[in-house]
């Protein structure tokens, strides 16, 4: 039953992307993936995700931010730094947080980005090299930041 069931969710998004013209499109390498979370209180936040197996991946907990890691799955915790939870992607590194050459450039991505129309929040500084980042919205109102630090 839950193969029958996979293959039905696999085919119908075969499906959608074919419809929607999707699967022809060439990905945009947006680096490692994480959520970044609004917290309270940053010590019972994490006891709280130590508990759901994550384990300290980088951070500093005495200035209320700390970076948690479980298999690829990886997650941030702020106190006090942000405003609310956000869609977090880091040109440059892998899920592992190892460094990836070559990796495209936030500047190059506001750049197609903007190409596409989209309204950038907090645009990336084109003149500079380096770390920089910018800020978008989705339709929903979720932050993304896209956040590059080499």
């Amino acid at each position: 039953m839950k193969k029958i069931l996979f293959s039905f969710l696999l085919l119908s998004q075969l499906a959608f992307a074919q419809e929607n013209n999707i699967s022809n499109q060439k990905n945009m390498e947006l680096g490692a993936f994480s959520i970044s979370l609004k917290v309270k209180d940053i010590k019972k936040s994490v006891e709280f995700y130590e508990k759901l197996g994550f384990t300290y991946k980088g951070g500093n907990i005495d200035q209320n931010w700390i970076v948690l890691k479980n298999g690829n799955t990886v997650i941030g915790l702020f106190q006090g730094f942000i405003e609310e939870n956000t869609l977090t992607f880091n040109p440059g590194w892998d899920q592992l947080a190892s460094e990836v050459n070559p990796f495209t450039d936030v500047r190059e991505i506001q750049k197609k980005l903007k190409e596409k129309g989209m309204k950038i929040d907090r645009e990336a500084n084109e003149t500079t090299k380096g770390p920089e980042y910018i800020v978008l919205t989705d339709p929903d109102g979720n932050s993304i930041l896209i956040d590059q630090h080499r």
